[in-house]
């Protein structure tokens, strides 16, 4: 892990770095060294790893004294794009415009950088629990839309990881990794997503095997998920990684 640049504001401290080809970014708090739980935050579609919405979340979570780590998905951000990606998004893009279920042109895409995003996962895990801002403390994993389909196939296949917040997504491709998820689970739903139809979204969440469980619904559209969310996620991670 090589670290690229580091400023510090509001008592929290910013890192940029690069592990192999993947980059990233972890948030601290300014205080002293030592062992902390840490939030691993996914990204949505077509984002990147400082999306705003990705720099206040982290913000927030580090303020309140945990690690957080953010990296750039496959064919996202800074990585660059391959060819196959290119085709698969088009195929996507191609069946939404002509009327097919959403949910399956997504869950293709999702399925293509799955693989290859959760080893990124994991190595870069492994590498940020060796500093000594961080340490061998408790994970949670933060991510919707995108970042619920590529994160459930983590979550499911990363023991470390003991909590999630989930969700803005259908149980397309996801229904056999999300019954190998058995941590507590707080899943987010937007009740009138033109993106995830409501019965497929209630299906992915009833596809999930952990025994904790809780589905939070909000009236909007897929990208309208209320700030207070922000505050009930941090509340969730804190109980179960403090």
């Amino acid at each position: 892990m090589r670290f690229t640049s580091q400023t510090s504001s509001d008592g929290v401290t910013e890192q940029f770095f690069t592990l192999d080809e993947i980059p990233g970014v972890l948030w601290t708090p300014d205080d002293t060294p030592g062992t902390r739980p840490l939030i691993l935050l996914g990204h949505g579609g077509g984002q990147h790893k400082t999306a705003p919405a990705i720099v206040s979340q982290a913000r927030r979570y580090a303020a309140e004294g945990f690690a957080v780590v953010a990296i750039d998905a496959p064919n996202h951000g800074d990585r660059p794009k391959d060819e196959e990606f290119g085709r698969v998004v088009a195929e996507m893009r191609a069946g939404m415009a002509s009327g097919e279920n959403p949910g399956v042109a997504v869950a293709g895409m999702h399925g293509h950088l799955a693989g290859r995003s959760v080893a990124d996962w994991r190595a870069v895990l492994t590498e940020v629990q060796r500093l000594d801002r961080v340490g061998v403390g408790p994970v949670g994993y933060c991510g919707v839309s995108m970042g619920c389909g590529l994160g459930i196939p983590l979550v499911a296949a990363e023991p470390r990881i003991r909590a999630a917040v989930l969700g803005l997504l259908g149980v397309y491709g996801l229904a056999e990794e999300a019954a190998r998820v058995t941590v507590p689970v707080r899943f987010l739903m937007q009740w009138d997503d033109r993106l995830v139809p409501r019965d497929q979204g209630l299906a992915l969440f009833d596809a999930l095997a952990s025994p904790q469980k809780t589905l939070h619904v909000n009236p909007g559209a897929h990208g309208d998920v209320p700030s207070f969310e922000v505050d009930s996620a941090l509340r969730f991670l804190a109980r179960h990684l403090t």
